[in-house]
C-alpha cells in the first residue's frame, strides 16, 4: 500500500508548475515535479525505516556476542609442557 494512499498523508504528486497554458489544440505543457517529491519523500522513509532495522540487528548480535563465555580447555601439549617445565625446575 503506497504512502499516498493512506488517509492522513500528504500527497504531492498533483503538484506541478503550468509553463506554458493549454489552447484549444495543445494540451498544456506542464512541470509535474510532485511526483519527484513524492518518490523522494517515500524513497527516505523506507530508507530509514531499513537502515534502524539493521542498526537493532546489529546491537542485538553485539550484545549477543558481549557475553561472557567459558575459557577454551588447554590443550594437551600445553599440560605436558607445563609439567616438563615444572620437572625441570625441580
Amino acid at each position: 500500500m503506497p504512502l499516498s494512499d493512506c488517509s492522513g498523508w500528504r500527497n504531492f504528486t498533483d503538484l506541478k508548475l503550468v509553463m506554458k497554458a493549454a489552447t484549444e489544440t495543445v494540451p498544456a505543457v506542464t512541470w509535474n515535479y510532485g511526483s519527484f517529491l513524492q518518490v523522494t519523500i517515500d524513497f527516505l522513509i523506507v530508507a530509514l525505516a531499513i537502515f534502524m532495522l539493521i542498526k537493532a540487528i546489529n546491537a542485538a548480535k553485539k550484545k549477543e556476542e558481549a557475553a561472557p563465555s567459558t575459557p577454551p580447555a588447554v590443550p594437551k601439549e600445553e599440560i605436558l609442557l607445563t609439567e616438563i617445565r615444572d620437572l625441570l625446575k625441580k
